[in-house]
């Protein structure tokens, strides 16, 4: 499906391609270049049409997936008929590397598939960040024959227990704790030999989990937050609550600002947004865990966007094709916040249908916005953070204040689901 507006051919504005997978606010491309600075093209996906301004967009395709396969022709296209491209946006971690790779079959400027696999990589990450001499879990690529034997060969350095995870993945998809011989054997055996030469090995390290989300410019942060998870994303794939609480001014806020800036220095990101993970041991040191190269999932984008003032996908689209931020630093420096947020997964066993849900506003005063599933919704386990049993957002006086909220809300919250019979055969 095509729309394009009546804009003459000649039209000087830079033309930029947009990837779009985004069915809310933060697919509205048109707000992130105002004033009629460029002309915008979009590849979408039909859950994606909604937030788009097809109006004013020089096209809209709608296509079946975002594969760069599918993409490409009809990138190509769009060039011939409408203009070369300035540039390519594909903000989702899912698009960062097709974009990269449609630059590159193009000649369109940006970041290039190399540059895009240090954050799309775990291990080629960890490489880079423990050149700079900052401390990584040690780690190991595997192949198809990964055994056992061979990834806890004394070479590796690993031992027991130890995380089993996709190089590339995001949101903890495919992430496995392992704690003895036996678990990792069956793991490697669960997983096949076909997916392991995607999958790494990486020791386990105890400690908190916090993470830091932001836009660098020009070297610097422009915006900086620091936040600790309340469980883990591993946790949530399991079926529990994950949440998160924002750091109040102080000492570890900004040892791990700096710790922070010192990971990103050694990736040599310079311009662009981040959502940087990191783990706190019992003894106060911090080590890297991931950082990907686009704004945090979950409530990190809402949660910003309300106590800080500050649109993270806005400012990604604007530093991934070189343009400076929209919201004033000195302001954003001088704003001070306490809040966090709270995502339920889906309730199984899946599928399953809502039957009811409380909401927690008015019931716990920290909660100021929910989003919670519709009455009779069906989940089949594919929302993750986006689609989830329900979303909270909440403010309060302070940090402590904050995470009591979040414990308060896991205990009160109740999501009541049946299950969907499956039809055999269907």
């Amino acid at each position: 499906m095509s729309n394009a507006a009546s804009l003459p051919a000649s039209d000087p504005l830079p033309l930029l391609l947009v990837i779009n997978r985004y069915d809310d606010e933060f697919g509205e491309y048109h707000r992130f270049v105002p004033d009629g600075t460029h002309r915008l093209a979009y590849l979408t996906t039909e859950d994606g049409l909604p937030p788009l301004d097809r109006d004013t967009a020089v096209a809209t395709v709608v296509v079946p997936d975002l594969a760069y396969g599918t993409l490409l022709p009809h990138a190509r296209s769009i060039a011939e008929e409408h203009g070369p491209l300035a540039g390519i946006v594909g903000v989702s971690e899912f698009d960062l590397l097709t974009a990269a790779e449609l630059r590159a079959a193009l000649g369109v400027p940006g970041w290039s598939t190399a540059y895009v696999t240090r954050f799309r990589d775990k291990t080629v990450m960890k490489r880079w960040i423990g050149y700079a001499g900052i401390r990584v879990p040690r780690y190991l690529g595997l192949g198809a024959d990964a055994t056992a034997d061979t990834v806890l060969a004394p070479d590796t350095g690993l031992g027991l227990p130890l995380i089993l995870k996709p190089r590339d993945g995001a949101a903890s998809k495919g992430v496995r704790l392992v704690r003895d011989e036996g678990e990792l054997a069956a793991a490697l055996r669960d997983i096949g030999p076909a997916a392991l030469e995607g999958y790494e090995a990486e020791e386990y390290v105890e400690g908190r989990i916090h993470h830091v989300d932001g836009i660098r410019s020009g070297g610097r942060f422009h915006f900086v937050t620091v936040s600790e998870y309340v469980n883990t994303c591993l946790d949530f794939n399991g079926g529990t609550p994950l949440g998160s609480v924002l750091l109040d001014r102080g000492p570890l806020r900004e040892q791990l600002t700096g710790f922070a800036a010192d990971c990103l220095d050694a990736l040599e990101l310079w311009d662009g947004p981040f959502h940087l993970e990191l783990i706190l041991t019992g003894t106060g040191e911090p080590v890297f865990l991931e950082v990907g190269l686009r704004p945090g999932g979950a409530g990190v984008p809402f949660l910003h966007r309300d106590l800080f003032g500050i649109d993270l996908y806005c400012e990604a689209v604007r530093t991934t094709i070189g343009l400076p931020p929209l919201t004033d630093e000195a302001v954003l420096r001088g704003t001070e916040a306490a809040g966090g947020w709270l995502v339920f997964p889906e309730p199984h066993p899946l599928p399953a249908r809502v039957t009811t849900r409380d909401s927690l506003v008015g019931v716990v005063p920290e909660v100021y916005a929910e989003a919670l599933p519709e009455s009779g919704h069906v989940f089949d386990g594919d929302g993750g953070y986006d689609h989830a049993g329900g979303r909270f957002l909440l403010r309060g006086t302070s940090q402590a204040a904050v995470r009591r909220a979040v414990q308060e809300a896991i205990v009160r919250y109740r999501l009541v689901a049946e299950p969907v019979a499956v039809e055999v055969g269907a």
